[in-house]
Formats: structure tokens, C-alpha cells, sequence
């Protein structure tokens, strides 16, 4: 059986606490794209991580036209997407921050050197550059290792869609069982175990109240294992280990 040599993560919330800023500055450009399709409806940061979570702004847009039966043309989908993309990423260089204890298991796992790391994300390719600079894990993630479903591919898509993690296995020249994904959401996990990587799941991110209804999803989803601080993350990841040795992955 193949060894584990890679570890994919999500980067929203998962290495860095992106998701509130992001969807503030998201609902403003979403609430522009009611505004013009006469919509009288607003949304704030938290309904969209209600609706949306998980997912990135082209496929927000998409899912946004289906439910409300909106006519959003290729060219102001393009538009949206960049200016949303703009806004984003000029908040998060402002007020990003990595999420509790992740940097210095990072820092581990970079000096160590037994494990590839990659990230593997919805979000668009600028932005995540931009968040894992803003918190200083660029040193991690060699240009080339940062995957993003809105820019990556041919055809731009999002999770759960599997076809960014199956992209970088193909660029990383890995098979699944020989990666762990680690994904703080649904949809991420879905993406990850539709591709056949075992997932990690993550919730640290959720305010208290919120993290064991989200430890449940994941779970159900696919995860083999939850961790709710990054202070459990070599607990965990001895759990694949434990399973690749016994041909268990």
C-alpha cells in the first residue's frame, strides 16, 4: 500500500480565519447583483455562510440564478466575479488572520519535511495567495501548490465538486491514498472524498455552540476524524497512519 507523503488543506478557515471577512465583502457585491435584478432581498456575511458555506462566488452567482430564476449573462458573471474577487482580497491583506494554532504546527510540518503540503481551494487563485501571505504561510506552500477551483481548472467550478483535488493528485503526480485532506466544511469534505482522499475534518473555526452539530456533518459526509483545535492535529493524522500501516487506506 502506498505511504501518506502529502497533506492537501482547505484554506478558508481551515488555515486561515477568512470566511467572516470574506462574506461581508461578498454580501456587498451580492447585494449589488439583487439591486440590478430588482430584488428587493439583502443579504448579510453570516446569511451568506448560512446558504453558501463552502462554496466560492461563481458558484454562489450560479446557485443565486437557479433559486431566485435570475438571468445572470457569461459577461456579468465575469464582472461579478472579478469585482467580488477585488473587494475580497483587499479586506482580507487588511484583517486576515491564521486560525488558532495552525501556524506552528505548519512551521513543524515545513522543518520536519516528511509530508508535501498543498492547499486545495474553491476561492480564487489570487485570493488565496493573498490570504496565506497576509499570515505568513506563503514560506509553506511552493508556487504551484496552492490549487483553486476557480482558476485552476479549464472549466471553473467549485466544491464539493471533486475535480480541483483530482487536478492536484494529477500535479502532484500522487493517488488519493496517498494524501489527507484537511476541510472544515461539507462541501470541501465531499470534494476530498469524491476524489477518494480520506479527510481530516476541522471545526475550530464555528463558535462553540456550533462545532459538534458540524463535527456530526462531517463525519456523515465522509471524514474519518474531526479535530476541534489544531493542538489535536498529530492525534489525528497518527489515525492515517495507523491505517495506511495496516492497509487500511
Amino acid at each position: 500500500m502506498p505511504t501518506v507523503t502529502h497533506i492537501l488543506f482547505d484554506c478558508d478557515n481551515t488555515l486561515v480565519l477568512s470566511e467572516d471577512l470574506a462574506f461581508d465583502a461578498c454580501a456587498q457585491v451580492m447585494n449589488r447583483v439583487l439591486e440590478a435584478h430588482g430584488v428587493p432581498d439583502r443579504y448579510t456575511g453570516p446569511q451568506l455562510i448560512q446558504d453558501f458555506v463552502g462554496m466560492n462566488f461563481r458558484g454562489m452567482l450560479q446557485a443565486l440564478a437557479q433559486t431566485r430564476s435570475l438571468t445572470i449573462t457569461p459577461e456579468d458573471e465575469e464582472k461579478y466575479v472579478k469585482e467580488e474577487e477585488d473587494q475580497v482580497i483587499a479586506t482580507l491583506l487588511d484583517k486576515a488572520q491564521p486560525c488558532d494554532g495552525c501556524s506552528p504546527e505548519l512551521q513543524r510540518l515545513y522543518e520536519e519535511g516528511k509530508y508535501g503540503l498543498a492547499v486545495v481551494s474553491s476561492s480564487a487563485l489570487r485570493r488565496v495567495e493573498a490570504s496565506v501571505e497576509k499570515v505568513g504561510h506563503d514560506v509553506y506552500f511552493p508556487r504551484g501548490h496552492i490549487f483553486s477551483a476557480a482558476t485552476s481548472l479549464p472549466t471553473p467550478t467549485s466544491k464539493p465538486d471533486p475535480a480541483i483535488y483530482k487536478h492536484a493528485l494529477e500535479v502532484l503526480g500522487k493517488r488519493p491514498e496517498e494524501c489527507v485532506a484537511v476541510e472544515d466544511s461539507k462541501s470541501g469534505t465531499l470534494s476530498a472524498v469524491r476524489a477518494g482522499i480520506p479527510v481530516m475534518g476541522y471545526v475550530g473555526s464555528y463558535v462553540p455552540e456550533k462545532q459538534a452539530e458540524m463535527k456530526q456533518a462531517l463525519l456523515a459526509v465522509g471524514a474519518k476524524n474531526v479535530m476541534t483545535d489544531w493542538s489535536e492535529f498529530r492525534e489525528k493524522l497518527s489515525e492515517f497512519e495507523e491505517d495506511d500501516a495496516a492497509g487500511k487506506l
